[in-house]
C-alpha cells in the first residue's frame, strides 16, 4: 500500500466497522518498504505493537505486491 504521505508498506490489512472518521483499518505485520528494497518493521523504533488501526483516507493506493516482495514479507513473518 501506499500512504497519502508517500510511504510504501506490505501489510496484511483487515477492514474493521468504526464510526465516521474513527482508524477504519487495522494494520497487522507492517513492513515499511524501504529505499533500498529492505523491509523494515513499521514504527520499530517507536513500539513493539504489531498491529496498528489506520483511517483509510490516509491510503492513497492498495496493490497486491509482486512474488519478490510476497516472498520478503511471508519469509520475515515466519
Amino acid at each position: 500500500m501506499v500512504l497519502t504521505n508517500k510511504t510504501m508498506l506490505i501489510s496484511q490489512i483487515e477492514e474493521v466497522y468504526s464510526e465516521i472518521g474513527e482508524p477504519d483499518c487495522k494494520l497487522i505485520e507492517p513492513f515499511l518498504i524501504s529505499e533500498d528494497k529492505t523491509l523494515v518493521p513499521w514504527l520499530i523504533d517507536f513500539t513493539d505493537d504489531n498491529q496498528f488501526m489506520i483511517s483509510s483516507d490516509k491510503i492513497l493506493t492498495l496493490v497486491e505486491p509482486n512474488t519478490e516482495f510476497l516472498n520478503k514479507y511471508q519469509n520475515l513473518l515466519q
